[in-house]
């Protein structure tokens, strides 16, 4: 076997597992957003508006993650994840991040 070749063996498995994972985490995230808008009592403007956000933000992620999924588990060997997406990914992760301390603060 030469350097050229790749035997990508369960990684794409374990890839697929670690994507759905994330998305899970991302949902959990989102839910809290929402736990945390609705137990604040008083909702001003700012909270509707980053929970707003917090959802679009977490339907793109989903998105992106599913759009991944559905590639490593249709391309072998799987190639790599194009820039694009996976800029997409870190942009909704930082966002979500950003929309959930508005929430909190």
């Amino acid at each position: 076997m030469n350097a050229l070749t790749r035997d990508p063996g369960l990684q794409p498995e374990r890839t697929r597992l670690a994507w759905r994972r994330t998305t899970l985490a991302f949902t959990v995230a989102a839910a809290l957003a929402v736990r945390q808008v609705v137990r604040h009592g008083s909702v001003t403007a700012g909270d509707v508006v980053a929970f707003a956000l917090s959802a679009v933000v977490w339907l793109g992620f989903l998105a992106v993650a599913h759009r991944r999924i559905r590639a490593m588990a249709l391309l072998r060997p799987p190639g790599a994840m194009p820039f694009a997406q996976a800029a997409a990914a870190t942009v909704c992760t930082l966002a979500l991040a950003g929309f959930a301390a508005a929430i909190v603060w």
